[in-house]
C-alpha cells in the first residue's frame, strides 16, 4: 500500500503513542507499504509548536527530517500541481494543512492514515 500519514498520525507514530491502533502500527511497521510524510505535516508541525499547541512534539518539530529517516518514511515534496488542486478543492473545510494532504493523496494515489473524518468527504481512500 502506498499511505499518506496525517500530522496526528505522524507524530503518534514517532513518538510511539498509545493513540494510534494496533492496526496502523503494523502497516507502518510491514516493508512492502510505502509510507509518505507531506511537507505539509513539517509546516504543520513547525507552526502549532511555535505557537505552544505541539508542546510533547519538541523533538520532532526540531528533528523532524533526521525521525523520518529512521523511521524509513518518505518524505513528498509540495509540487505546483498539489497547490493548485488544494486550492481548487470545494467544500466548507479550511484548514490549509489538511487540504494540501486530500490534494497530494488524491493527485498522487495515496490512501491517507488519519483519524479525522473530513477527509473521507472528499472522496480519498481513508485507513485507521
Amino acid at each position: 500500500m502506498r499511505l499518506l500519514l496525517d500530522t496526528h498520525a505522524l507524530i503518534w507514530a514517532l513518538l510511539g503513542s498509545g493513540e494510534l491502533i494496533d492496526r496502523v502500527r503494523r502497516m507502518l511497521r510491514d516493508p512492502s507499504n510505502e509510507i509518505y510524510v507531506s511537507a505539509a505535516s513539517a509546516w504543520e508541525i513547525a507552526v502549532k509548536y511555535r505557537i505552544g499547541k505541539l508542546p510533547e512534539a519538541k523533538d520532532v518539530a526540531l528533528h523532524l527530517a533526521a525521525h523520518i529517516r529512521k523511521a524509513r518514511f518518505a518524505s513528498l515534496p509540495i509540487s505546483l500541481d498539489h497547490a493548485l488542486a488544494a486550492g481548487a478543492l470545494p467544500g466548507p473545510h479550511r484548514d490549509p494543512f489538511d487540504r494540501m494532504l486530500i490534494a497530494q493523496a488524491r493527485l498522487e494515489n495515496l490512501a491517507v492514515v488519519t483519524i479525522d473524518p473530513v477527509f473521507g468527504a472528499y472522496e480519498v481512500s481513508v485507513v485507521w
